[in-house]
Formats: structure tokens, C-alpha cells, sequence
């Protein structure tokens, strides 16, 4: 690690940092990143992962003042859930092999960024006519978990949709909730990351210092700038990444 590098992955943990607290995907952030480093993607994953977990605390901990139940189902049992979720999907991706997981990543940015997009849409539009109860929100958040832990990209933001379908939460109410059960499913994570060795140390490190800074700091921001902004930057960064990954999978 140079002086240039690491300050790429000082910069791209305070960017991922603060998309976590805004809206999530910071993964898009830090991901392609440790990429341009030279890891492979199921270790840039994994280092991800650990570098912004500690952004994901402190922005848990800046909204610790909002958190309540959601849908109905207690928080204690949503953490509990998802951590075991987390451990799951992040020894699934123990498992995968690098050249497998090249070959996928590009399809689960992709279905990321379709939840982006559409997620808001498609999650009022079901809830006009269907109701869903505390069974549906429970198994969704087990899905979560085990996505969050097995790559994470985007997860915040599809935990902001599936809240909205199940329990009619709006954007803003979640900033506290969704904060807590990304930090939840990258806790579980990095201990399967960490125990296989997995992470990069030398590019985790100054991506941890930045994604703390970035985190607290999109905490504060998040509560003043417009939803409109946050998701059209998210939209944006979302799909040139996506763009990116299939060119390298398959271009």
C-alpha cells in the first residue's frame, strides 16, 4: 500500500460511510475500489464488509434516539434474526469460489439497482392489494440478513422497501432501524470474514478510519438534505458500478 492507494480507500470508506447513513449502498462506494486495488472480489467484498462496519455502528448510534418496533414485530427480535442472517450468507460466500463470485456480483448490483429504482413503486402498488402480516416481515428480514451477509450491496436501501411494503414505515422513519440491521448483519459477517481470513488488512484499515468519519458525518447530514438528492446520487452511483462489473465479467 502506497500513499495513492491509501488514500483511495480512506476516500471510498467516507463515501460508503456516508451512503450507509443516507440511503445505504456503500458498498458501490468501497467495493469497486478494492477492486481497483487489485483483491479479488470475494476478498474486496469481505473487506468492505469489515471496513464499513464500524461507519455502520456510528451511524446506528447517532439515530439510537428513533429506533422503535416495526410492523409490529420488536427490535430485539429483528436483530436476533438478522444476525443469524448475516452468518449465514457471509459462510456462503466463504464458500464461493473468486471466479464464481466475479461471475455473479454484476447480477446482484443489478438487482440492487432495480430495487433502487423501482422498489418504492412496486412496494406501494402490492400494498394496495395485499395485506401482509408479522410472519412475511419476519421471514423477509431472515432474507435480508443472509443477503446483507453474503454481499450487502444495496441492502440498506432494500430493507427501506421491504419495510415499506410490510409495515407502511415511511423512508424517513426507517433511517434509524435500517442503520441498526446493516450494522447487525456486517457484525455477523465479520466474524466468518475475519475467522476464514478473508480480509485484506492493509485496505481495510484506512477504509474503517474513513468509513467511521463518513458515517457519523451523512448521520448528521442525513437528517437535513432532501430525499430526492440522496436517491438520485444513489441511482447514479449504483449504475455506473453495475455498468462496471458486467464489462468485467463478461466485456
Amino acid at each position: 500500500m502506497t500513499l495513492p492507494t491509501i488514500a483511495l480507500a480512506a476516500g471510498a470508506g467516507i463515501l460508503g460511510g456516508a451512503m450507509n447513513a443516507l440511503a445505504g449502498g456503500g458498498s458501490f462506494a468501497t467495493l469497486p475500489a478494492l477492486i481497483a486495488l487489485g483483491l479479488p472480489a470475494n476478498t474486496a467484498n469481505a473487506t468492505s464488509n469489515v471496513a464499513l462496519l464500524p461507519g455502520a455502528g456510528t451511524s446506528a448510534w447517532a439515530f439510537r434516539h428513533e429506533l422503535a418496533p416495526i410492523g409490529g414485530v420488536g427490535l430485539r427480535a429483528l436483530v436476533s434474526i438478522t444476525f443469524v442472517g448475516g452468518l449465514a450468507g457471509s459462510a456462503l460466500l466463504a464458500l464461493t469460489p473468486s471466479h464464481v463470485f466475479d461471475l455473479v456480483i454484476p447480477w446482484l448490483l443489478l438487482f440492487a439497482f432495480l430495487v433502487i429504482a423501482f422498489g418504492k413503486a412496486a412496494a406501494d402498488a402490492l400494498r394496495r392489494r395485499v395485506a401482509i402480516g408479522t410472519r412475511t416481515l419476519i421471514v423477509a428480514q431472515g432474507l435480508l440478513g443472509i443477503y446483507g451477509g453474503y454481499f450487502g450491496g444495496g441492502v440498506g436501501l432494500m430493507t427501506t422497501a421491504v419495510y415499506g411494503l410490510l409495515a407502511g414505515v415511511s423512508p424517513r422513519a426507517l433511517f434509524a432501524p435500517r442503520t441498526l440491521m446493516l450494522a447487525v448483519a456486517n457484525a455477523a459477517a465479520a466474524i466468518v470474514f475475519i475467522a476464514v481470513g478473508l480480509v485484506a488488512w492493509s485496505a481495510c484499515l484506512p477504509m474503517l478510519a474513513g468509513g467511521m468519519l463518513g458515517g457519523w458525518g451523512g448521520a448528521h447530514i442525513g437528517k437535513r438534505l432532501p430525499a430526492s438528492v440522496v436517491r438520485g446520487w444513489t441511482l447514479f452511483v449504483t449504475a455506473v458500478t453495475t455498468g462496471v462489473f458486467f464489462w468485467r465479467a463478461y466485456g
